[in-house]
């Protein structure tokens, strides 16, 4: 198959592999932000509960090997290079390699599915300050689009959501609650994160024929005295409980893996506030290598290989940090 494109960017957060990455991890994270060092240590031993391992990581290999298979057997078969944020690979040093093995314009998926600075805005720049360490030879890099209310996302997530429901002796008593990141309520003023989180989880619940939903945060890291959107998993859970509820299905539809903010913040936080008010919990899977996951990425790729939807160019002003 012909295309413009010769390789594709797998662009991440990132997240340690060993005790010793934890803190120039964080220090890589929280690099320019006013947060005191004794809450990045209280972060620092969440990760030690998990010997200093984010999933993240192996997740995005699993991932690539999975999107390796699906391009081998559908095409175009693209060579798929792995790039993070704030841990090793990190960008730099993938695009210089991309670089050396004269790889000149490539396609970059971006391992989250909405609109913000977080998500959107700060990746792109992320790789453009690559390509500024890199020089005049940095390939063109061009972002897929989000792909919150893509079929396939949807898909996968409704799958996931099934077989937690499926984990309960009755289903049909379940609260349905969606989480993702908070963020500053004046960053989410100045992009589409709510509306379109909102939206994946409408069809997700649309698909499952469930009329009753919730979408809260979880991991919230600002100060206290800035507003971050809410409510609060933990603080919903209670909410829930005060109202006679007590099975639960927590799905975190905004992330597409594991991140240190699902196996800690839901598998180990909100988990100990269920056990100890009596609600019964289960947490679906994110996205992770689900089939239509990653038979979604190939078809991101062909809209741009076919010129289906236009490149991926922000306006100046949107997805503003406030």
């Amino acid at each position: 198959m012909k295309t413009d494109y010769d390789a594709l960017l797998l662009v991440s957060f990132g997240g340690p592999e060993g005790m010793d990455d934890v803190i120039p991890f964080l220090e890589n994270v929280l690099r320019g932000r006013n947060v005191p060092r004794e809450r990045m240590l209280q972060v620092a031993h969440h990760y030690e509960l998990f010997g200093g391992v984010s999933p993240i990581n192996q997740q995005n290999r699993n991932l690539i090997a999975a999107l390796e298979k699906e391009l081998d057997q559908h095409e175009p078969r693209l060579p798929i290079y792995f790039g993070n944020r704030n841990w090793h690979p990190l960008l730099p040093d993938t695009l210089r390699q991309m670089a050396a093995d004269g790889i000149r314009n490539a396609l970059a998926f971006v391992t989250a599915a909405y609109s913000s600075y977080s998500s959107c805005r700060q990746y792109l720049q992320n790789v453009s300050d690559a390509q500024a360490a890199v020089g005049p030879d940095a390939p063109r890099v061009e972002k897929l689009r989000v792909f919150y209310n893509h079929p396939l996302f949807i898909e996968a997530n409704v799958d996931h959501v099934r077989a937690a429901l499926n984990q309960l002796e009755d289903p049909g008593s379940a609260q349905l609650v969606f989480t993702a990141h908070s963020i500053p309520e004046l960053m989410a003023a100045n992009c589409n994160y709510v509306s379109q989180l909102a939206t994946t989880g409408a069809l997700i619940a649309r698909a499952l024929q469930i009329k009753q939903w919730q979408l809260v945060y979880q991991s919230r890291s600002g100060s206290p005295m800035q507003p971050w959107l809410g409510p609060d998993i933990c603080d919903h859970l209670k909410a829930l409980r005060a109202e006679g509820v007590t099975n639960v299905v927590i799905a975190p539809i905004g992330f597409v893996s594991d991140h240190m903010e699902v196996v800690y913040d839901l598998d180990v936080e909100a988990r100990r506030v269920a056990d100890e008010i009596g609600v019964k919990m289960v947490r679906a899977a994110t996205a992770g290598t689900h089939p239509s996951f990653v038979r979604m990425i190939r078809e991101l790729i062909m809209e741009r290989v076919n010129s289906e939807v236009p490149p991926n160019i922000c306006a100046p002003d949107c997805c503003r940090i406030s």
